[in-house]
Order: structure tokens, then sequence, then C-alpha cells
């Protein structure tokens, strides 16, 4: 299909996607609008974020909604109010002319009562994500035995959310005759076992590879010491003077201490994460859309859902254990197609991370220099001239203080006029970067490293045949054991936020996070050994007692029950 109008789609529809801007379709448009106008099979549909799902599966739904049939006929599920709120304003666009289509989102932190009574007038499709759903089906305000069509948009997202057995409840009580639609960015273990029970010997499209990253965006590594994380943070923001991004963090506490760092030291830039109120939320996001803030640092999960398409950087101030998460981050920058930037930052000890994303979704990276002094200095210079020279001049509005503008800078030559002028807002930069160290960690830092820990484990061997193990310590990290594995429904999400919930310091960095069957390894900044341990004292899981012991063995093995090292 070269664009919309071979589509098969009607002319009420051509006209106002027309309007939007739409011409020619993206892969996945391409392909899923045909499927759904051609026939009734079950799809999973594979794309990045941003692609263009929306339309999709949105543009054949709206077209074959039954006009004379006042009940829902279609479902979307999707992971947070922000998504739901943008699905439903695009399908408002797609059906500008066919005002009898009607639309609704539902979604939790917003008032039931006005949802039950915008069903209750007759929607024809329905938004919402899976709890709110849930909550008004069993009140029996959702009717939904005359669903044709049930959409999963951001399959993975939700599981990663926590909503399984609410996706399990809904899927098992609509209509079995439906089209069921499955989107995903990724296909895990968990969205195969849900198309393999839910749906019907489905169809299975793809723009692009099963975890793989877009093809616009960029991968870029810093690689510096562990204390110098904040420091490279704001470097790869100065040079980047146009930088509009997002910044993603692994605890709330972090993410907050990071922002409140930036907005101390003058940047333009907010938080967004769980602590906040739906109001501040709001606000923040809002503020982010229309760029008047540069830089958002958030959590993975307060991120989703937000829908901006012209960021140029993602910035990892620490890298997911998990490399899906990974992909959704990077996916939010380089949509629609332009180009992004993905960028980590990076200790020694986290390589290892890195290959392991790069072999699961096909993707390189390129390693880059943190900035000096000087080449940020040059590009902030370089970038003033630009905006010097571009800025529109309103001749009328200043045209009567040019007298004294003239007369005030007569005795200045021309040279000595551009000098001072750049001074002004220069001079900062030339005093805060003068003499600013290099944050690279060198060959010769890198082979110190190995050295100190080839030490380690020739001390831990002595200390072995001595009968005495010291703790294990992965660079400036102790390694911890916990009594709680995956049998405990635990994973490494939920590791960190039950770690971050206790030891509540935001200034804390989490390292490896390790998973098993029964227990788990974590590791911890080791100036915080004590505070750890003392966190976890009388601690309990699910009425279980959590026992949190330093780790004494490299491998993955329990600790000496005999002699735990406890908090002193």
């Amino acid at each position: 299909m070269k664009e919309f109008k071979e589509a098969g789609l009607n002319s009420e529809i051509l006209q106002a996607i027309s309007e939007m801007g739409f011409v020619k379709p993206t892969p996945i448009q391409d392909k899923t609008i045909a499927h759904l106008l051609n026939t009734r099979k079950d799809l999973i549909g594979l794309a990045q974020t941003g692609t263009g799902k929306t339309a999709a599966f949105g543009l054949p739904i709206i077209q074959q909604i039954d006009l004379n049939v006042q009940k829902t006929q279609a479902l979307i599920l999707c992971p947070t109010r922000e998504l739901c709120m943008q699905i439903t304003k695009d399908f408002n666009s797609f059906s500008k002319y066919l005002p009898k289509v009607k639309t609704t989102a539902i979604y939790g932190g917003s008032s039931m009562e006005n949802q039950i009574r915008a069903l209750d007038k007759g929607v024809h499709i329905v938004v919402g994500t899976p709890g709110r759903v849930l909550d008004l089906i069993h009140k029996k305000k959702l009717k939904i035995d005359s669903i044709s069509w049930l959409v999963l948009d951001e399959a993975d997202e939700m599981l990663n959310m926590g909503f399984k057995e609410d996706l399990d409840e809904i899927l098992s009580a609509v209509t079995s005759d439906r089209q069921t639609l499955l989107f995903s960015a990724t296909m895990p273990r968990e969205i195969a076992q849900i198309a393999k029970h839910y749906m019907k010997d489905p169809d299975e499209i793809s723009a692009g590879q099963k975890n793989t990253a877009a093809e616009n965006v960029q991968h870029h590594y810093y690689l510096v010491q562990a204390k110098d994380r904040y420091t490279a943070l704001k470097r790869i923001a100065d040079v980047n003077p146009d930088i509009y991004g997002i910044v993603f963090c692994r605890t709330r506490e972090e993410t907050q201490d990071v922002a409140d760092k930036l907005i101390g030291d003058g940047y333009n830039a907010d938080a967004l994460h769980g602590n906040l109120s739906q109001y501040q939320r709001d606000q923040v996001m809002n503020r982010f859309r229309t760029q008047h803030l540069q830089l958002l640092v958030a959590t993975d999960v307060a991120a989703r859902g937000l829908d901006v398409s012209s960021l140029t950087h993602i910035i990892n101030y620490n890298l997911p254990d998990d490399p899906d998460i990974y992909l959704h981050r990077s996916g939010r920058t380089g949509r629609a197609g332009k180009s992004g930037i993905a960028i980590s930052i990076i200790h020694s000890k986290e390589k290892f991370q890195l290959k392991m994303i790069e072999n699961r979704s096909k993707i390189r990276f390129e390693q880059k220099k943190v900035p000096d002094g000087i080449s940020i200095c040059e590009k902030q210079l370089f970038n003033l001239v630009d905006k010097v020279v571009n800025i529109e001049v309103n001749k009328v509005q200043i045209e009567r203080f040019l007298p004294y503008i003239y007369d005030k800078l007569s005795d200045l030559s021309r040279d000595e006029l551009i000098q001072h002028f750049i001074s002004v807002e220069f001079n900062q930069f030339l005093v805060y970067y003068k003499d600013a160290p290099d944050l690279n960690i060198s060959l010769d830092t890198r082979r110190n490293e190995r050295e100190r820990d080839r030490g380690q484990d020739r001390n831990f061997d002595k200390n072995q045949d001595r009968g005495f193990v010291k703790p294990t310590r992965n660079g400036d990290f102790s390694r911890f054991f916990i009594n709680i594995g995956s049998r405990d429904s635990m994973d490494k999400p939920n590791m960190i936020k039950l770690i971050a919930s206790r030891i509540k310091d935001r200034s804390v960095e989490i390292g490896k996070v390790d998973v098993m069957k029964n227990f788990s390894f974590f590791e911890i900044e080791s100036s915080y050994e004590n505070q750890t341990l003392k966190a976890f004292e009388m601690a309990e899981f699910k009425g279980r007692p959590l026992n949190v012991e330093l780790s004494n063995n490299r491998t993955m093995e329990m600790p000496d029950r005999k002699k735990p090292k406890k908090y002193k």
C-alpha cells in the first residue's frame, strides 16, 4: 500500500486523517489495516513504540462499527491513564467526520461516576486500563456481551505493571466470538502464554524483528566511575544545548534526587514518579509535552504512556536489569521517522549488562568520551551564535530603545562589541569548566580495577583456606543474600522496589540483582553495608520473615548459615 487512500478506508476517515497529516501508512499500519478489513482472525502485532499502532487498529475498527447498535462493540485495554487518554483522543480525531461513533475513556484516578454516566449514554468504543475496566464490569456498568474487537495495546507493559490477573479475568469474561488483537513491542514468554490461552490460531505480523530496537536510534554509552555519574549527566546535557529527553532512574527516591540536583544547578528539569499526586503528575507532564521542560527525570513505571514524538535523547542514568525495558526506553526517541540517541552512563562493572542487551536486542553500543570543558564551551558558544543569527527581530518594539543603546555602545569597536556580547552569556561556562577533570575511565583505571579484583580473589582463596571468608565486594558494591526468590513471585524490578522501600535513602545506589528460585542476591554500595542490614531487621515479606546477610561467596550459593555476619 503506497498511500492511505488505497487501504479501503471510507471517505470520512480519509478526510480526517488527511487533515492530521497522514499520507503513507507505516509498516505496521499497512499490514494491520489490510488484515482487519479482510478477515476476522485474531492478530498479534509486533512493533516498537511510536510506529503508529493506534491508527493501525483504530481506523479499521472505527470503519466497521455498527451505528445501528448502541452497545459497546470494541474494548481497547492499555497500561496507563495517559496512554488511555491519548488513544481516546486519537480515536475521536479519526472519527471526526463520523460524529455518531462514540468513544470514551475509563481509568483509575478519576471519577468513576462520570465514567458510568458516559457508559449509560451509550458508547461504541471503550478505551480503558485493566483495573478500572474490571471494576466497571463487576458493577455491571460496562456491558461486554456485544464486544466484537478486544485490543490489548502494549501488552508487555501491562504484564510488567502487574495486570496479569486482571487481564486473565477480562479475557475470560468477554464473549468468545470476538476478534482479539494483541500489540506488543516485545514477545516475552508471558505474552506467548496469553496468545496460546485466549487467542484462536492468530496471525502474526511484525514491523521489524522481535525484541529489537528501532533502526533510527543510535546507542551510546559513557564509561565513568560510579561517583561521577551525575557530573557526567550534566556534561551530556551541556554538550547538547537543544536536548529534549527523559532521564531514567531506578527508584522514586533517586529520580527525585537527580531532578532536585539538576534544578538546583540551573537545568530546566523536573521529576516524574509514583510519589506525585495526580495533579502534580499532570502538571509535570503538560510542561514536558509543551517543551517547557528540557529534561524529565522519571522511573520506568511513571513514564509509561507518555506519548511525545519529538524526543532527541533517552538517558539511562542506570541501566535496567531487563533488556526488554531498555528497548521500551530507547523506543521513546526516534519516533515518526525522526532520529534519536539512547545514552547509558555506566561504570566498568556494568559492561556485562550492555553485552546482555546487545545479544538480546541485536543492537551495538558505541562508546563515547565524556566531553571535556573545552568541547562543552565550544558547543555552547556556537549554539549561542546560531540563536543570535536566527532570532526574529521586532524592530517596532525595540526602535525607541535603540538611540540609547547605540550611544552606550559607541565606544566599542566591532570586535569588542562581539566579545562583550558573547561574554555576557558565556562566562558562566568558562568559569565552571575551567580545569574540569577528565571523567572517562582510562585503560590504567580499568587495569587497576582488574588488579584489585584479582587481589580480592587471592585474598578470598587464602581466607577460605583459613576457614574465614570476607564478604564479596563487586568494585564499590557489597553483595547481600536475601531469602526470597522467584517462587515468592519476586522479580528484579520488585526486588529493587523492596530494597528501596526498606533503605529509604535516595543516595544509595543499587547494583546487580540476581533472583534465584528460593533466594536472591543484590548489591549495595559498600559504604551502606550496616545501614542495609539494619533496614531489614525484623522485616517481613507477605507475612514471612526476611533474612538479609552479607554474602560470603562469589558464586550463587547460600551464605554460611553457621556464622552469618549480622548488623553491629
